[in-house]
């Protein structure tokens, strides 16, 4: 069993294999985290940085607007139901728009965001048939081209 001047095989060392196993365990992790980044899309950043600027003071435009019509929105969505219900409070001398743009937009993934055009299904109600929404925190933008209200849900 030992090797011919009295000692044991270096494979047979269990400081060599410590030695060997901690960098070989790092170039594996490496090598695993690379192909995780070029496979994954994360969606997360805006190729026009310029053009997001000049949208900020239109955006706040739309949003001191929302308030001054005291502009608000419920949202019901059951995670079973296909249709996700918007209910809005306005002022009572602001009529609410026949159409409005509703998008729901996922808090992390942008492959999973959906935009629509809605019609008034009622007084104050706009249904919005949807596909399942996946778990996780969902932003809802509901707007036209004078104002925008945003409001958050969690799907479980």
């Amino acid at each position: 069993m030992s090797h011919t001047n009295g000692h044991p095989a270096w494979y047979r060392e269990p400081l060599v294999w410590m030695v060997i196993a901690f960098p070989a365990a790092a170039v594996i992790a490496g090598i695993i985290t690379i192909i995780l980044a070029i496979r994954s899309e994360d969606g997360l950043v805006v190729d026009d940085y310029y053009k997001q600027g000049l949208e900020i003071n239109r955006t706040l435009d739309r949003d001191r607007a929302a308030r001054e019509h005291n502009l608000a929105a419920t949202i019901h969505y059951t995670g079973a139901g296909d249709t996700l219900m918007v209910v809005m409070s306005s002022d009572d001398n602001y009529t609410l728009p026949e159409q409005l743009g509703i998008s729901l937009l996922h808090a992390t993934r942008k492959g999973y965001d959906q935009v629509f055009s809605v019609s008034r299904s009622g007084e104050n109600r706009y249904a919005v048939p949807v596909s399942r929404l996946n778990p996780g925190d969902w932003h809802i933008l509901i707007e036209t081209e004078e104002w925008r209200v945003l409001e958050q849900i969690r799907v479980r």
